[in-house]
């Protein structure tokens, strides 16, 4: 069967499977599925996918069925991704495996949980979810006779860790993101082994998959917001660019019902943000001109991104959830018992690793305090929200209820 089978338009910068970079272990091409959708299908079964369904988006695991996961959230930045990398004649596949993967390096609990944990790493090196999420897929999902993580493509690799940006400059200089705490040491650790090339942008299909995390998380977190009664519709209107939408609703559809106003909502930020990130994608790449996915990874800027204006938009709106949704009274109070949750974990698992599973504290050296840190934040970092309460309930007398 050759590599036909699985072509569909293909722009020549478009990251092409058959001319993969390859694996870190060599294996066997594959007869029905390119080198992406075979990185694409080993995401979705890791074990660290199916723990996104009971892991927080920003409401606690159990607060109701309707508000978002790490796994819905990352189903709907996938399906994002796709129709911006078909738009602009990316590999949709490799787009997807990379949305499904972005978030697999995330904490119990949301970014209150990474945050916590990023504290008491801070003496050894801290903690990153992306650097996370690198070390889950090369290293701590074990699934495979031959070797340890799921042996990713380069391009996925280097994509689910570049796909914000290069993390340094020319000269091996740390950028404005990393500048101050330097590149995470398990992305520099597993660069040494294969080269991931930091110091350059990310193929076009990650930088796909990451506008569409920003994308999934302006409209999926209005709605969030607004069926949990953090915010009303009228408050939004603080926002232009949402005045704009819910003006749009009011004269096509006078009186809606606040559901149905609220989907419609929703679904107008969704399109207006993507068919901007076409167009200027577009725009980027005739002036661009790039022969191949390199030309594209060299460029001095981003090239699959939003117009200035949208790019004001997205900051209005992340502007108006910060305070009304993030730092909510209700939000704040969980998040607080939460975070506390994640700091007693990481105390006693840390002075008496043997209350771990046998896996997790076998071979570790009493010594060496920075390898048993992380080991800790590693097994914890793998806990869904329940499965972290499970624990603390284990080994302390009170655990919150996070309500």
């Amino acid at each position: 069967m050759t590599q036909g089978r699985f072509d569909r338009w293909r722009a020549p910068y478009a990251a092409d499977p058959a001319a993969s970079r390859g694996r870190l272990y060599p294996e066997p091409t594959s007869p029905t599925r390119s080198e992406f959708q075979r990185d694409r299908d080993r995401i979705i079964h890791a074990t660290a996918f199916r723990r996104l369904k009971h892991k927080t988006q920003v409401f606690v695991f159990h607060e109701g069925d309707h508000y978002r996961t790490r796994l819905t959230h990352t189903i709907e930045v996938s399906q994002i991704a796709r129709a911006l990398a078909r738009a602009l004649g990316l590999d949709e596949d490799l787009a997807e495996a990379l949305a499904l993967s972005h978030d697999l390096g995330h904490t119990p609990f949301g970014h209150t949980g990474e945050d916590a944990l990023d504290e008491c790493m801070a003496p050894y090196g801290g903690f990153d979810h992306n650097a996370q999420a690198l070390r889950v897929v090369t290293r701590l999902e074990k699934r495979y006779a031959d070797f340890d993580g799921l042996n990713l493509t380069w391009e996925t690799l280097e994509g689910l860790v570049k796909h914000n940006g290069p993390l340094v400059d020319a000269a091996g200089q740390p950028t404005e993101r990393y500048r101050k705490r330097g590149v995470p040491g398990p992305i520099l650790e597993y660069n040494a082994r294969q080269d991931l090339g930091l110091d350059t942008h990310a193929g076009g299909e990650a930088q796909c998959a990451a506008i569409a995390d920003d994308i999934a998380y302006d409209a999926h977190d209005i709605d969030d917001g607004l069926r949990a009664g953090l915010f009303e519709l009228e408050a939004l209107r603080a926002v232009p660019f949402l005045a704009e939408l819910l003006d749009e609703i009011d004269a096509r559809w006078p009186g809606l019902e606040r559901s149905r106003v609220i989907h419609e909502l929703g679904r107008r930020i969704i399109t207006r943000f993507v068919e901007d990130g076409i167009r200027e994608g577009e725009r980027r790449l005739a002036a661009l001109a790039p022969a191949d996915a390199d030309a594209i990874r060299r460029a001095p800027e981003a090239t699959v991104c939003f117009t200035p204006a949208m790019a004001d938009a997205d900051r209005a709106i992340k502007g108006f959830l910060f305070p009304n949704m993030y730092r909510a009274p209700s939000v704040v109070a969980v998040r607080t018992q939460a975070d506390q949750v994640v700091r007693d974990l990481f105390g006693r698992f840390f002075a008496d690793p043997a209350l771990m599973p046998g896996e997790w504290h076998e071979g570790l050296d009493a010594a060496d305090e920075a390898r048993r840190a992380r080991r800790v934040a590693d097994y914890i970092a793998g806990m869904t929200d329940g499965y972290a309460l499970t624990e603390h309930r284990r080994l302390f007398d009170a655990t919150p209820e996070l309500r």
